[in-house]
């Protein structure tokens, strides 16, 4: 007792501590290791309940939506509610000028009016299996990083080539715990995906970038799509034949009010977390890294801003992009901001100071992990000047502009045609019929050119290109580039390229595109004055930038993987969850508030009132519908009010989610649905690194909102009647003896 208590202090000194379910993104295959700490907390189910492959669980009822968000069903025709910003894609393709759907929200009557989303899968879990024997198979720590991943590879390859598989029926093999652990992971995979309601973005989206990351939230953040099968329920492409889907398993909604303290129970695809970086690289990331995309997406957004505001059409065109730039470039200054207000580098160092005392304690451990973590510290030493000029030419090239992009991809097709014979990979037919070369343009003009505007893009190009000269060094400035500003201005430099670039339009790619033979494209493409330059700065960029940087990282990566083995070894009193990485996760926790400064208390939850003390007509980010506002003010609730009268809009839980987790189930101590998962707090963004269960939420859509909005708002009875509502108002509580909950020691 004296032993484990001068540890707990310990840990409580340096800040360490937490409980078990303030954070932690658990993998629902080996839930069982915190199925009493979960019940301790109000869970009513068993770890059998949310993952099984032998009966109908809770994994069965949650999805992958596309490749980034996730999705859950409920009902038994195969209904399926997400958030709508993850349905925003799929909602802005199928809309128009006449038929904004984003603009005016959309609503299906019938089956038959259910809109198909092109493109939009929806994947489920079938299993998770441990595959790291086979997948380490004649690994051995004498390998140098390189030949221990060709190892890797040819043994995940082998895996995959031994499973069968089909277009519907897959598999992915992911590493866990930095490559320590490796899990074969079958899927099986919809394309039939139909909208079936959205509400208007003004619901969808209201508060905008000014309320994104904030508390208290009135976002009526959900749409709907449904699942379509064949005949023999099995995935299948769009036919008009196809049926609803039936599923394995579906959500019942729980209407009922919630208190502070309830349990919360959050199952999703988080993205990407990385809990178990060292004092140094989070040093980078709050000082240089964070402020590095800052500084550029800024710049982007200023000139997108100005256009939406003056023309309509604009707003719709840039909006997804400008959407997908804004978020993060608020998550990146929120982030490092709470590294530096709760003293993140100081805490790791602490953890650090505390593991290199019990490595040197013990003779085995400081032979076998001594030397990690001085070498991790030189290590991020010599990446530090690569570090902001990596960030500003990923932002520049890659994600900013759309140019640069419409050239990797053309150039791709370009090298696989010389590398694959020419016109024989140019024009070869895929079992569908398409050639390759379509299926590029395709792409370009699907993904890329749907937001594009060359005007808005060539305003961007200049400014950001004026940045970088000004701000990165000449010697990772390609010859090309410079020579292409020599004796102009980078305003000068975007108009030449974007007026004489086959590449800055459609008919420019029409053009391209209509090339008789590989040989006609690429002498075309060769001279093109866009292609050409970015090529050759990526040329540049890969030699002086990539080649450096990737050969530390994969040393970095090399000694991450062994500090994680070392971590679980030398703390193996607590047990360790892997850092997100698109799989399915469970988080559990509690509704709660938080205190975000001294003297100020946010409460757990928000209502329709607040939503009509923030409304502003005409504003781009705060207007609301008409008949939205004069449904609000006549306060004709019905189910769907609280107690007290209000209507609650969205709350808050200690769940933490991130990334990928957007349209997750937020599910009750019974594991019924209580709302949708859809964004965190500001001062908890830096909740990925490292996190503070103090002022680390997720927020909530309630179900009472959406199904308010479906019901009295859009008047969809079909929809109504297909959901399960269930109630426990009228049960008696049933008295029991609290346990003690046991505590774990958090990851920092």
């Amino acid at each position: 007792m004296k032993k484990n208590s001068l540890l707990l202090l310990l840990f409580l000194s340096f800040g360490l501590f937490a409980q078990e379910g303030e954070g932690g993104m658990w993998m629902p295959n080996t839930i069982e290791q915190v199925e009493a700490d979960m019940q301790n907390m109000g869970l009513k189910l068993t770890a059998k309940d949310i993952w099984s492959t032998d009966q109908a669980s809770i994994k069965d009822a949650v999805v992958q939506l596309g490749n980034g968000c996730t999705a859950e069903i409920m009902s038994d025709k195969g209904l399926v509610f997400t958030n709508h910003h993850c349905g925003y894609d799929a909602i802005q393709k199928l809309s128009t000028i006449e038929h904004n759907y984003l603009e005016n929200g959309f609503w299906a009557s019938s089956f038959e009016e259910e809109l198909p989303a092109e493109g939009l899968t929806i994947t489920f879990i079938d299993d998770m299996i441990d595959v790291t024997d086979q997948v380490l198979a004649g690994v051995t720590d004498q390998m140098s990083a390189k030949e221990r991943q060709s190892t890797i590879d040819k043994n995940i390859n082998k895996i995959k080539k031994d499973t069968p598989q089909d277009k519907f029926h897959n598999i992915r093999i992911k590493p866990f715990f930095k490559g320590n652990k490796y899990y074969m992971i079958k899927r099986t995979t919809f394309t039939d995906i139909r909208l079936v309601g959205t509400p208007p973005a003004s619901l969808g989206k209201f508060g905008g970038d000014t309320d994104n990351w904030m508390w208290p939230r009135h976002t009526i953040d959900f749409s709907i799509f449904r699942i379509y099968a064949d005949k023999n329920n099995q995935p299948a492409d769009y036919s008009k034949d196809n049926q609803p889907y039936k599923p394995k398993k579906f959500f019942k909604i729980n209407l009922d009010d919630l208190k502070e303290d309830d349990f919360t129970m959050v199952v999703g695809f988080p993205g990407r977390t990385t809990e178990y970086l060292t004092s140094y690289a989070v040093k980078q990331k709050q000082d240089l890294r964070d402020p590095a995309h800052v500084a550029v997406r800024e710049i982007s957004l200023g000139i997108m801003d100005k256009k939406m505001a003056k023309d309509p059409a604009m707003k719709l065109k840039l909006a997804s992009k400008h959407a997908g730039l804004a978020n993060y470039w608020k998550f990146f200054i929120g982030e490092s901001r709470g590294l530096k207000k709760f003293k993140a580098v100081e805490a790791k160092q602490k953890y650090e100071a505390e593991f290199m005392k019990r490595v040197n304690a013990n003779p085995e451990w400081k032979a076998k992990y001594g030397q990690i973590l001085p070498k991790l510290q030189k290590l991020y030493a010599e990446l530090e000047p690569y570090a902001v000029v990596q960030d500003y030419t990923g932002e520049i090239f890659g994600r900013n502009l759309d140019l640069p992009n419409i050239v990797a991809v053309v150039n791709q097709l370009d090298k696989n045609a010389l590398n694959r014979g020419g016109d024989v990979y140019f024009n070869f037919k895929t079992p569908q019929g398409k050639k390759v070369k379509e299926l590029y343009k395709e792409y370009i003009m699907n993904h890329i050119m749907k937001d594009y505007d060359k005007q808005t893009d060539k305003e961007i190009f200049a400014a950001l290109i004026d940045f970088y000269v000004k701000n990165v060094d000449k010697k990772y400035i390609s010859p090309e580039l410079q020579q292409a500003l020599s004796g102009k201005t980078p305003a000068q430099l975007a108009d030449e390229l974007y007026e004489h670039s086959l590449l800055a339009t459609k008919n420019g790619l029409e053009k391209l595109f209509a090339a008789k033979d590989f040989q006609q494209f690429d002498l075309k493409l060769r001279d093109d004055p866009a292609y050409k330059l970015f090529t050759a700065q990526q040329k540049w960029t890969d030699e002086k930038l990539s080649k450096p940087v990737n050969a530390i990282n994969v040393q970095i990566d090399q000694l991450m993987s062994q500090y994680m083995k070392a971590q679980m070894e030398v703390f193996s009193d607590r047990p360790f969850y892997p850092d997100a990485n698109f799989t399915m996760r469970v988080a559990y926790g509690k509704v709660k508030g938080y205190e975000p400064r001294d003297a100020v208390y946010y409460k757990a939850f928000s209502h329709f009132y607040g939503m009509l003390e923030k409304y502003k007509p005409g504003d781009l980010e705060f207007d609301l519908p008409k008949d939205w506002v004069t449904l609000l003010e006549k306060k004709d609730y019905g189910r769907y009010a609280s107690k007290d009268g209000t209507l609650v809009s969205d709350f808050l839980s200690t769940n933490h989610i991130t990334g990928g987790n957007s349209g997750s189930p937020v599910l009750n101590a019974r594991g019924e649905h209580i709302g949708l998962a859809f964004d965190g707090v500001w001062e908890g963004l830096m909740e990925d690194v490292y996190f503070r269960p103090e002022v680390s939420r997720s927020i909530t859509v309630k179900d009472n909102a959406v199904l308010f909005t479906i019901d009295k708002y859009a008047h969809c009875d079909h929809i109504m009647k297909e959901l399960t509502i269930v109630s426990h108002k009228n049960e008696k509580p049933v008295k029991k003896a609290k346990k003690k909950r046991k505590k774990f020691l958090g990851i920092f």
